[in-house]
Formats: structure tokens, C-alpha cells, sequence
């Protein structure tokens, strides 16, 4: 079957674990035969993303800040980096399926990003298990699908500002993150983390590659351009300290983190 259409399919299960295993289900081997537009049909009557009614979803400043110190803390931690790593399933899911008229390595590589998201999740949620916590026992929010509805017209604006901004902010978080999981002793966690991390780098590193082969092809200047779609959509602005060196590896360069830090 067309990868894109299993892409959509995916995207619109509600339960967490029927979407992982439908993405884990999707053939990698994808050519230009194989990337025709998915049907829509579906999207008359479904919303996007599919999704059950937990975690029940509140503003960002509704979800509890707990010290990583006490278990209810790690557990309110974790939970919301399971949040965010089952919203990066969709929000590849999305790109694969909404986008036309892109290279079939385009296809591969974000259906190549939503199995590694899927395998975050899944570390995630069965740490979580073992705390006495359930995926979905916690409010959570949803801003990194937010975004992914502002940017729904433009695919230069989803990588410019999805995998280029706000993905790129987990390579600055998670070393934090790891650091107070370790302190307080969660040392599988705390290796969680830097699966997550060491993967995150080759996502950011896919958004580089693509946000610049589009910005070629339109004739635009990358470093003015992100500037630009970063006033349109009203993205959050980077804030310090900043991983260099993991941007670096995700395939910032110079003149762009010379500008981060400018800010």
C-alpha cells in the first residue's frame, strides 16, 4: 500500500498503542512509484490527530511542575516527555502524509523519524509503568501540535519552525533533564534520555537537510527565511543555555548559532 495513506492511517488512530504498532508496521521501502497523495476522505468526519480522552489536554500553565526529587515529580516529568514523544509520532505522520509532490527520500526519511519516536514513547511509557504511573493518567499539553496546525499550508514553515525550533529545544533541554534524573538516582531514565537525545540530533538533522534543500529550490536565504516564518507564526523565541554542540552535529551552522546566542 502507498506509505502516505498508512502515514494518514496511522495519524487518525486514537489509542497509543494501535498507532505505535501501525507505524512499526509500515514498510520502509519507499520509491517514487510509491508516493501518490493518500484519500482524504477520512478527514470529512475525523479530526486530527486521532486520540482517546486521555491525557486530558490543558494549557501549558496548567501542567504540574513537581521537584524530579519525589516519585510523584519523576512520574509528572516523564509523562510529559512521553506526551511529547507520542506528539512527534504524529506530528512525522503528518509531514508524510500531508505534503505533495516531495522526493520519496523525503517519504523514508520522516517515516524513518516516527519509528524512533515510537521507540522513545514506548521507553518512556513502560518506565513510567514501573512507577505505578499509566501513559495518560496526567494532564498534558499540546504545543508542539499547535504548531503543526499553523504550519498545515506550507511545508517550508512546518520544517522551519517544528524540527528547526521547537525540536532543536530538546537538544538543548534533555541534557539538563538527564543530569536531574541521575542526581536523584533514576539512572534508567536518566539513559532514556540519552537514547532520546543521540536520536533527536539525526531528527534536527532531517529538518536542517530538507528546510535547506526547499530554500535552494525557492531561492531563499535560509538564515532569513527562518527569521521571517519565525515573526509570521509567532514561534517561541530559543532561549539559552543552548547545547552547541549538539546543534552543531544536527547541522546548525555557525552563522546561525552565532545568531542564537545574539538574541
Amino acid at each position: 500500500m502507498n506509505p502516505r495513506q498508512l502515514a494518514l492511517d496511522a495519524l487518525l488512530s486514537p489509542e497509543a498503542d494501535e498507532k505505535c504498532a501501525a507505524v512499526k508496521a509500515i514498510a520502509p521501502a519507499i520509491d517514487e512509484q510509491t508516493v501518490a497523495p493518500p484519500d482524504r476522505h477520512r478527514l470529512a468526519t475525523e479530526a486530527l490527530p486521532g486520540r482517546t480522552a486521555r491525557p486530558p489536554l490543558v494549557p501549558p500553565a496548567r501542567v504540574a511542575q513537581r521537584p524530579v526529587t519525589s516519585p510523584a515529580g519523576r512520574a509528572a516529568l516523564l509523562h510529559s516527555l512521553a506526551h511529547i514523544e507520542l506528539n512527534a509520532v504524529n506530528l512525522a505522520l503528518d509531514i508524510v502524509w500531508r505534503f505533495d509532490d516531495l522526493p520519496a527520500d523525503f517519504y523514508r526519511d520522516w517515516l524513518s523519524v516516527a519509528r524512533e519516536e515510537v521507540y522513545h514513547f514506548e521507553l518512556l511509557r513502560d518506565h513510567l509503568s514501573t512507577m505505578g504511573t499509566a501513559y495518560g493518567d496526567l494532564p498534558a499539553h499540546d504545543g508542539l501540535w499547535e504548531m503543526a496546525e499553523k504550519t498545515r499550508g506550507d511545508v517550508l514553515a512546518r520544517l522551519a519552525l517544528v524540527p528547526r525550533t521547537l525540536e532543536a529545544r530538546g537538544l538543548d533541554a534533555a541534557p539538563l533533564i538527564r543530569d536531574k534524573l541521575r542526581g536523584v538516582g533514576d539512572h534508567g531514565a536518566a539513559t532514556i534520555l540519552e537514547i532520546i537525545l543521540r536520536d533527536e540530533i539525526g531528527h534536527v538533522a532531517i529538518g536542517n537537510r530538507w528546510y535547506r534543500w526547499l530554500c535552494a529550490r525557492r531561492g531563499l536565504d535560509p538564515v532569513a527565511c527562518q527569521a521571517e516564518l519565525a515573526r509570521r507564526y509567532r514561534a517561541p523565541r530559543p532561549r539559552g543555555p543552548f547545547n552547541l554542540a549538539a546543534r552543531r552535529a544536527a547541522g546548525f551552522d555557525e552563522r546561525e548559532l552565532a545568531l542564537l546566542q545574539a538574541d
